[in-house]
């Protein structure tokens, strides 16, 4: 829920939410976003987690584009800041 409206997110997209949320300013990188989506096993395109980021900050933040929620740590991956 954002600002008492539901959110619509795919199941990839809650549990990728989940996973920054539950660790604010840890850094994740994509590798590890995916291991804790599909499990070390999956031989899927890291970038893919790049698509995730994307809709959800369409979803989240007010200015997708100067995200405050979900932030990119550049040559890293992503982390959900700890100042919110």
């Amino acid at each position: 829920e954002l600002d008492g409206t539901p959110l619509q997110l795919t199941r990839y997209e809650f549990n990728v939410l989940a996973t920054l949320a539950q660790h604010p300013g840890q850094t994740f990188s994509r590798a590890q976003l995916l291991d804790r989506l599909h499990g070390f096993a999956y031989e899927g395109f890291d970038r893919s987690i790049d698509a995730h980021i994307k809709n959800l900050r369409r979803k989240l933040e007010a200015d997708p584009a100067n995200p405050i929620y979900i932030l990119t740590v550049y040559g890293v991956g992503y982390k959900f800041s700890d100042e919110v």
